[in-house]
């Protein structure tokens, strides 16, 4: 990575606690930075075995603070590159206090949200791809959200924006040697394969683009739920979430608000939604719900329009007709039907929810994660565009440098500094 050999310029020595703050055993105190094997020494006398868990009694101005498990993590073989280690503490508060205390004391800081991965990647232990993939293992809610951030943080995109960056410089390379020996009887082909090469690799960044599939995985889909009053909406929404989590009546109208309940379906993250009844009103708290179902109507992975008697008309060309109350009245055919009250039809209805859910999650690519890798990609794509476009060679090698570098942003080759703030902002304070 083209990153200064400078890691931490202010030369301090941080730690935090990358354990939660809830009750439990065992809370685990990071420290990483230049002075980390004295602060260690002064703590336990001498410096365990390197990457050995070492009991150790932790004292500081003569009094103990702790029998703790210590980790020796030297640099650059470190998460930082940088010396560092880890105590294994008791839980309890007054103990996590006194080490901070003492570790403050003997000169070292408190760490700033996302420091430590930070400084691995202005180590280049990791890109700016894998640092945020770190955070999303952190938050990670689901199987399929572990798996993608797994994949990421292993290099998957970043291996494949790299590939993408290789092969500009190659392109790059033969637009330069176009333009600086334009006397030299160059052969029209290699022209015509370096367009060939900027149009494939435009290609595959507008493939790239259409696949929404890490996004999605990464904040969940939404399913909204919706249809008319008194069709069975909050039913429906009871029973796929598990427990009563909307009111239902017979009265009409009852659901006013949206309603949303998290759900995991084949280790995909969920949101259900349960909306208003959609039906002309002159009460204006009603009114404002029915609006406010339109609007997650729009905003939906995944519809379930959910009837009773007659085919409504589609509230959206994707939606997932649905008739309720099966077991009173039979539904329409090629209609799925279900019953809120007897089971009836959930497995179908499951299985329908499953092949969309996978439509929209599965795939064979490696996807992109998040906005900013998707306005980098945009960004270098659009280059490439100008420069199939454009007719002077000095200018097509213009926007294949402009290319590179949106690229290049992507995982931090070029740029970092201006990036890193935004990045690291987002983690919690022991990472």
């Amino acid at each position: 990575m083209n990153i200064a050999p400078n890691l931490n310029r202010d030369g301090s020595t941080i730690f935090a606690l990358a354990t939660g703050l809830s009750r439990a055993a065992i809370a685990i105190m990071r420290v990483s930075g230049p002075d980390s094997a004295r602060l260690l020494t002064v703590l336990c006398g001498k410096l365990p075995a390197p990457r050995y868990a070492s009991l150790r009694a932790l004292r500081h101005d003569g009094e103990k603070l702790d029998d703790a498990v210590v980790l020796w993590l030297p640099g650059p073989r470190s998460y930082t590159g940088e010396d560092g280690f880890e105590l294994h503490l008791h839980a309890g508060q007054a103990i996590i206090d006194g080490v901070a205390w003492a570790l403050t004391a003997l000169g070292a800081r408190p760490a700033e949200p996302g420091e430590f991965t930070k400084r691995a990647v202005q180590a280049g232990r990791i890109d700016l791809l894998q640092a945020e993939a770190i955070a999303d293992l952190v938050e990670a809610e689901s199987a399929a959200q572990r798996r993608q951030a797994l994949q990421q943080a292993d290099g998957a995109l970043s291996r494949l924006y790299e590939d993408w960056a290789e092969r500009l410089r190659r392109t790059l390379a033969q637009q330069e040697a176009l333009i600086d020996f334009p006397d030299e009887t160059l052969p029209d082909a290699v022209e015509a394969g370096l367009l060939r090469e900027i149009d494939s690799l435009a290609s595959e960044m507008r493939a790239h683009l259409q696949n929404h599939r890490g996004e999605l995985v990464r904040r969940g889909l939404t399913i909204v739920i919706a249809g008319a009053p008194n069709v069975g909406k909050s039913s429906l929404l009871n029973k796929l979430s598990g427990y009563d989590a909307a009111i239902v009546t017979h009265r009409a109208g009852t659901t006013r608000d949206a309603i949303a309940v998290d759900w995991v379906l084949d280790g995909i993250k969920l949101r259900l939604v349960d909306t208003a009844g959609l039906r002309e009103t002159e009460d204006e708290i009603e009114a404002e719900g029915i609006r406010r179902a339109m609007f997650h109507v729009e905003q939906a992975d995944i519809i379930i329009h959910l009837f009773v008697g007659e085919t409504p008309d589609l509230l959206r060309d994707d939606a997932l007709l649905v008739c309720n109350k099966a077991d009173l009245a039979s539904p329409p055919p090629d209609v799925l039907g279900i019953s809120a009250a007897t089971d009836e039809g959930f497995d179908a209805l499951f299985a329908a929810l499953r092949k969309r859910v996978a439509r929209l999650t599965q795939g064979e690519a490696v996807p992109l994660t998040r906005a900013r890798h998707r306005a980098g990609i945009e960004e270098a794509s659009a280059h490439l565009r100008n420069a199939l476009d454009g007719d002077w060679e000095e200018l097509r090698g213009e926007e294949l440098r402009l290319a590179m570098r949106a690229l290049g942003r992507l995982t931090g080759q070029v740029d970092v500094e201006s990036l890193l703030d935004v990045v690291f902002g987002q983690f919690c304070i022991g990472k």
